[in-house]
Order: structure tokens, then C-alpha cells, then sequence
């Protein structure tokens, strides 16, 4: 079981402070799951149960910037699985990784709930896109479990007054929108836009079990300086190279 080492990259995090071993040829984890983790609001003694965690990329960068969490990851490739618990001891981070489908979760995980749950679902639907050769990269990036079985397995794994938070594209918060009942509330949207002038290519929803706000839309985060990209050099603003650097939060409102 397991990547064979010849198949494998140590890729750095967070400026170093985190190292993910990823396939060189799957799924590899990129900016996505950095801002993610960085939008979760969590404190030191909290539970946070990362769906579809891959590798443990998000998980583990939010574990990097917020000690002392209970950190769960559920993983349905074995090894991708694998590859999270080998990430979370070869950094020093706590975290259990369930080998599992979201849709059919074992008992003991069922009986569990968290202060948060977050999520980084395939971002594109099988019918509409040209699919990898790779298995395990198509797995990761194509849907198959629909996003409304997602949030509904998350809300059910949430504390009360718990916390959902999803990564997505943009075309798709419609369908977010449509899959969240009443069981959640307090919904928060932030469009992350590629430059300003641009449209949003990626949204972070954030909602609450038992909430009671009303939707807020916030500002969006511009993710790089300029009207378009000039040359080889790094065009990241200041306060997303924070957050991809420097392992900074990233305040949904």
C-alpha cells in the first residue's frame, strides 16, 4: 500500500513550516486547500474533521498555524490516506485519518462531532470536463459524490453552533446555496478573484450549525497585484503571500 518513494515529491508549506510528501504524477495539492485552512476561525483544544482530506494538505496547514487542535481527516484512496498519516507524523501534528467514503462513514466517526468541518471538494463535474489518466488524480478532481451529499454529511458531523467552512469554484456556489437546509445558517461568502477587474474563480463559504445571521457577501480577496500576469516573476499581494508564506489567517469578513 502506499506510493512507491521514487513517485513521491517533498513539497514545502506555509514558507517550510510545513512538508507535504505528494505524487508527483496524482493529485497534488496547490494554493486551494493553504487558503482554506487559513479561513478557519479554530483555537487550540477544538475538533476539526477535514472531508476528502488527500494528503492532509489542508488539514495539516491549519494544524501548522493553530496548535493543540483534534485534528480528523477521512479519506476514501488508500494512498492518499496513507500518505496523510505519513505527512502528519513526519511533521509532529496529531491527526487521526479514516479510511472511508464520506457517504458511507464507519460507525465509531458517526458517533463523533466537531467544532469544525472543512472541506475541499472535486472542483469539476465528470460530464462537463476531459477527464486524468490518472485514477487517483480523476478521483480527487472530478465529482462523484454529488456537493449536496457533502454538506449534508458535514452539517450532521457539526457541534452545535459548529462550523462548515468549503473551498469551491465560484460557478458552483448556486448549488452550495441549494444543498444548504435549515440546519445551517449565518452563511458567509468571500469571492477570491485571480486580479482586480476579474471575475471570482473560487468562493470560500463558511455557514454555522443553528445559526441565525443573515447571508453576508463579503469583500472578495484579490490574489494577485496588476491587471495581468508580466514575466516569470511572483505577482502575489502582500497579504495573500502572508497567508501562503507566512501561515497569516485569512479573515472571511
Amino acid at each position: 500500500m502506499g506510493f512507491a518513494r521514487n513517485l513521491i515529491t517533498e513539497d514545502k508549506f506555509l514558507g517550510g513550516d510545513l512538508v507535504l510528501r505528494q505524487p508527483r504524477d496524482g493529485y497534488r495539492a496547490g494554493v486551494d486547500p493553504v487558503f482554506l485552512a487559513a479561513s478557519v476561525n479554530a483555537h487550540d483544544g477544538e475538533s476539526v474533521l477535514d472531508l476528502g482530506c488527500g494528503a492532509g494538505a489542508a488539514g495539516l496547514c491549519l494544524a501548522t498555524r493553530v496548535k493543540g487542535l483534534k485534528l480528523t481527516g477521512v479519506e476514501r484512496q488508500a494512498d492518499y490516506a496513507d500518505l496523510a498519516r505519513r505527512n502528519a507524523f513526519d511533521n509532529n501534528i496529531s491527526m487521526e485519518v479514516v479510511e472511508a467514503d464520506l457517504s458511507n462513514l464507519p460507525a465509531a466517526l458517526k458517533d463523533e462531532s466537531f467544532d469544525h468541518v472543512i472541506m475541499n471538494p472535486p472542483y469539476h463535474l465528470r460530464e462537463r470536463s476531459t477527464a486524468s489518466s490518472d485514477e487517483g488524480r480523476a478521483r480527487a478532481l472530478f465529482e462523484e459524490t454529488p456537493l449536496a451529499t457533502w454538506i449534508d454529511v458535514a452539517t450532521r458531523r457539526l457541534k452545535p453552533r459548529g462550523y462548515m467552512t468549503i473551498i469551491q469554484k465560484a460557478e458552483r456556489l448556486p448549488e452550495i446555496l441549494t444543498a444548504m437546509d435549515d440546519r445551517l445558517g449565518s452563511v458567509l461568502v468571500k469571492p477570491l478573484l485571480p486580479r482586480e477587474g476579474r471575475a471570482a474563480v473560487l468562493v470560500l463559504v463558511q455557514a454555522r450549525k443553528g445559526g441565525r445571521g443573515a447571508f453576508r457577501l463579503a469583500a472578495p480577496l484579490i490574489l494577485h497585484d496588476g491587471a495581468e500576469h508580466v514575466g516569470d516573476a511572483e505577482s502575489y499581494r502582500r497579504e495573500v503571500s502572508a497567508i501562503l508564506r507566512d501561515g497569516a489567517a485569512l479573515p472571511l469578513w
